[in-house]
C-alpha cells in the first residue's frame, strides 16, 4: 500500500505514477486473443467446444452441455429460500425502476424552413450478455446487463457465463428466469464473445454485447467493435473514497476491501486531510483482512494497488479525484454535495456516510456495469441506449427545398462534387 502526502515535495511525481498506472494483466493476450477469435470464426463450434474443454474443464457433446434450458431457470428459483428470492426480487425491480426513464423519446419536428426533422429509435434486434462465472458467478451481474436490454425492448438476450467442470451457480440461473433471459449458453471467455460475435450453427449472432469479464474477454470484445456493438472495455474494479476523520475507520475500511476482494489487480484508493485517521482505516484493514474469505485476493490488492493520500484539505481531493476518473467514488463527509459539485469524472458517486458502494452492486437501481481504467473521462455506465440507436429522418417539400437547397448546392460545388449538387440543382430547377 502506496502513502502519499500532498505536502511531500515528490507528491506530484508520485501521484502522477498512480494516474498512469496500468492495473490490466501484463500477460500478451492480444495475440491470443486474436488467434481464438481467428478459429471461432473459421470453425465456429468445433472452436468453442476445444476452448471451452482447455479452459473451463467442461465437454460440449450433448445439447445439455451447450445450453440451459429455460425450465431450469424456473426450477432454481422456485428452490430459493425466501430471503434471497425477496432480495433478487427487490433489487430487479429497483434496477428497472431506474432505468425505465432512460428511454428515449422519438423527435418529430418542423422547422422555420418548413423541413421536417426528427429521429426514431429502435432497440437492436439481439443482444448478448456476458455473465462471469469464473473465480465467481454474480447474478447482480446478469440482472445489471439483462433488465435494460428489456427495457430498451430487445428481442432475443443470450447469456454466456462460464461453468467451470460443468457446475453452474443456480442464483444466476434465478437471476435469469427473473430477467427473462431467452438463451443461456454455457460457454465463456474470448471464445464466447466470438460466438456470439461471429455465430456458430448452434449460437445464432448478436448486435450488441455487454457485460464484464477478464483481460482476454475484455480484449475479445476491444478486437470485435465494429462486427458488434459493445458497452465498453472494463478492467479491473476500483474505488476511491473521500473521508474525513469523523468516520468509523472500520467502515471505510470494509467499503475499500469490497473493491480489493474482487480481483488482486483491484484498487482502492483513499483520500482524507487527516493523517491519523488514514493510520487508524489501515489498522482496520489489517484487522479485517483476515476475516475474510477473500483474504488473498484482497491482501494482495491491498499491498500492490492500495493507496491513501493525505491532503491539508478535503477540497483539495476533488481535483486529484477528477485526474483518476475512478470506476466508484464514495464521498464520506458531512456535507458531501460540496464536494460532488466540482467532480466531474467518476462512473457512480455514493453520497454520505451511510451510502456504501456494495449497495450500489446490488439494489439501489442505478447499473454497476462502469467505465474503470480512468475511462470515466469520457464514457459512462450501462444503459438502456447501450441497446438501442437511432435513426434520423428528413422531408422536405419544394418550397422548403428552395429555402435551403442553394446552399447544399454551393457547398457540394465547392467540395467538387458536382454529382451531389446535380442531385440537389435539378429538383431547384
Amino acid at each position: 500500500m502506496k502513502k502519499l502526502l500532498a505536502s511531500d515535495p515528490e507528491f506530484s511525481r508520485r501521484f502522477d505514477r498512480i494516474v498512469r498506472e496500468r492495473r490490466e494483466s501484463d500477460t500478451d493476450v492480444v495475440t491470443d486473443v486474436r488467434d481464438i477469435l481467428r478459429e471461432v470464426r473459421e470453425t465456429g463450434d468445433k472452436a468453442v467446444e476445444k476452448y471451452t474443454a482447455r479452459f473451463d474443464d467442461h465437454r460440449l457433446t450433448m445439447d445439455a452441455d451447450w445450453r440451459i434450458d429455460a425450465r431450469e431457470f424456473e426450477r432454481a428459483y422456485n428452490a430459493l429460500e425466501p430471503d434471497l428470492r425477496n432480495a433478487l426480487e427487490l433489487a430487479a425491480q429497483r434496477i428497472r425502476t431506474y432505468h425505465e426513464p432512460q428511454r428515449p423519446a422519438d423527435r418529430d419536428d418542423t422547422d422555420e424552413a418548413g423541413v421536417r426533422l426528427g429521429a426514431r429509435w429502435h432497440p437492436v434486434d439481439a443482444a448478448g450478455l456476458y455473465v462471469p462465472g469464473g473465480r465467481a458467478a454474480y447474478p447482480s451481474s446478469l440482472l445489471m446487463n439483462a433488465i435494460p436490454a428489456k427495457v430498451a425492448g430487445v428481442g432475443r438476450l443470450a447469456v454466456v457465463s462460464p461453468t467451470p467442470k460443468g457446475k453452474v451457480n443456480p442464483l444466476v440461473l434465478a437471476a435469469a428466469h427473473i430477467a427473462g433471459v431467452d438463451e443461456f449458453w454455457r460457454i465463456g471467455g474470448a471464445q464466447a464473445i466470438a460466438a456470439l460475435a461471429y455465430g456458430t450453427k448452434r449460437i445464432a449472432r448478436v448486435d450488441v454485447i455487454t457485460g464484464p469479464g477478464n483481460a482476454w474477454v475484455a480484449e475479445a470484445k476491444r478486437q470485435l467493435f465494429g462486427v458488434v456493438g459493445i458497452d465498453m472495455i472494463a478492467g479491473p474494479s476500483e474505488i476511491l473514497v473521500i473521508a474525513d476523520a469523523e468516520n468509523d475507520p472500520d467502515w471505510i475500511a470494509a467499503d475499500l476491501l469490497s473493491q480489493a476482494e474482487h480481483d488482486p489487480s483491484s484498487q482502492s484508493i483513499l483520500i482524507t486531510d487527516d493523517a491519523a485517521f488514514a493510520a487508524q482505516v489501515a489498522d482496520a484493514i489489517d484487522l479485517r483482512l483476515p476475516t475474510l474469505s477473500t483474504e488473498k485476493v484482497a491482501q494482495t490488492s491491498w499491498d500492490d494497488h492500495g493507496v491513501m493520500i493525505v491532503v491539508d484539505d478535503l477540497a483539495d481531493a476533488v481535483p486529484l479525484a477528477n485526474r483518476l476518473a475512478a470506476e466508484h467514488v464514495e464521498i464520506a463527509t458531512a456535507d458531501p454535495e460540496a464536494l460532488f459539485e466540482g467532480l466531474r469524472h467518476a462512473g457512480s458517486v455514493f453520497l454520505g456516510r451511510h451510502s456504501p458502494e456494495a449497495i450500489g452492486d446490488y439494489v439501489a437501481g442505478p447499473n454497476h456495469v462502469l467505465p474503470t481504467g480512468r475511462r470515466a473521462r469520457f464514457a459512462s455506465g450501462l444503459s438502456v441506449l447501450d441497446f438501442m440507436k437511432r435513426t434520423s429522418f428528413i422531408e422536405l417539400d419544394a418550397k422548403s427545398l428552395a429555402a435551403i437547397g442553394p446552399a447544399a448546392v454551393a457547398m457540394a460545388e465547392a467540395e467538387g462534387l458536382p454529382a451531389h449538387a446535380r442531385s440537389v440543382d435539378v429538383r431547384l430547377k
